[in-house]
């Protein structure tokens, strides 16, 4: 049997409290250190999740013998380094999305884990959806042929508790680098393809102007001649997310599928009839991600979302974004 995975956290975050501290646990694995910028904020973190040691010290957390790997939720900007600090100590690595604000600083994380011979993921929770995991089966049996077209449903109402830097800080990047990020990887998990080139319409429609984009509209053209649209925004309250895929020979609707939850129903529709598909489990999405990365760690599997689809992802992302700023379709 593979020995637990014991974690160092660099971020104190509500993503790591809600999900990963959880899901790390639920897998037998257990938690060393939290690191945060904040002493006094790490070391209330570490006193509520039962976490021995809380430092502001990004080696104290990581280079230690009782870590194999890390969980990285720090704010953006800060990925790299802390990532390549990690695998220089030979710690393995699950990263948050997006990896880093650009592409080059996430594919020199993605490098920085190669040259040391450490496992890297991505933190992307869709792809271990399990309606996102049948939506991909159909997909991949040909149930609805060649897929022409995907619209991809995925605003939400931002929680008070998640605003911050979502909202204010334009160096983060607003929805499009929170929300659409994910979009593009599980657009790519389902099709096992890559995006080519993005228009995007970005705006702020209930924040401060000056602020990073709150809501986005994108046409996405897509390997294999496919035509995608995406719709993110932190103001909807009202209508649960969800995914259409028209294909040649059928199409497939899932609706509430888009959340952190493993949640939502899937449809195969064909000449306007409605064919409810079952879900065969609803595994946690986190427990199922943590379990798998351990996995992939003792050489058993693989990660679901590896970094290198991280830097699709973000590549996608950061070409909303410059498309939504200038107006121009960017190729990717």
């Amino acid at each position: 049997m593979s020995r637990p995975l014991r974690w160092a956290l660099i971020g104190a975050s509500d993503i790591a409290a809600t999900r990963l501290i959880p899901a790390i646990r639920a897998n037998g694995q257990s938690i060393t250190s939290v690191r945060s910028g904040n002493l006094d904020h790490a070391q209330s973190y570490a006193q509520t999740h039962g976490i021995a040691i809380a430092t502001t010290s990004l080696l104290e957390a990581v280079d230690r013998d009782d870590v194999d790997a890390v969980y990285i939720s720090s704010v953006n900007t800060l990925h790299r380094e802390q990532c390549e600090v990690a695998a220089k100590a030979g710690k393995h690595v699950l990263a948050e999305k997006p990896l880093a604000m650009t592409v080059l600083d996430a594919q020199a994380m993605v490098d920085a884990c190669a040259s040391a011979d450490v496992v890297m993921a991505t933190n992307h929770h869709l792809p271990a959806s399990p309606t996102h995991r049948v939506i991909k089966d159909l997909v991949s049996s040909g149930s609805i042929g060649d897929v022409r077209a995907i619209r991809f449903h995925h605003a939400v109402q931002l929680p008070d508790r998640l605003a911050g830097w979502r909202i204010n800080a334009v160096e983060e990047g607003g929805v499009i680098f929170d929300v659409t990020v994910h979009d593009a990887a599980a657009i790519a998990a389902i099709l096992g393809t890559h995006a080519k080139s993005v228009r995007a319409v970005g705006m702020n429609q209930d924040n401060d102007p000056s602020g990073p984009p709150d809501a986005v509209v994108t046409s996405i053209e897509w390997e294999g001649n496919v035509l995608v649209q995406t719709h993110d925004a932190y103001n909807n309250a009202h209508l649960p997310t969800g995914i259409h895929i028209l294909g040649t020979s059928g199409a497939i609707v899932a609706e509430n599928c888009n959340t952190g939850d493993p949640v939502g129903d899937v449809w195969l529709v064909k000449n306007h009839q409605r064919q409810e598909i079952s879900i065969p489990d609803r595994e946690d999405l986190y427990i199922r991600t943590v379990r798998q990365f351990q996995a992939a760690v003792h050489g058993q599997g693989s990660v679901i979302v590896s970094g290198q689809d991280g830097v699709h992802s973000l590549a996608v992302a950061a070409a909303a974004y410059e498309s939504a700023r200038t107006g121009k379709t960017i190729s990717i």
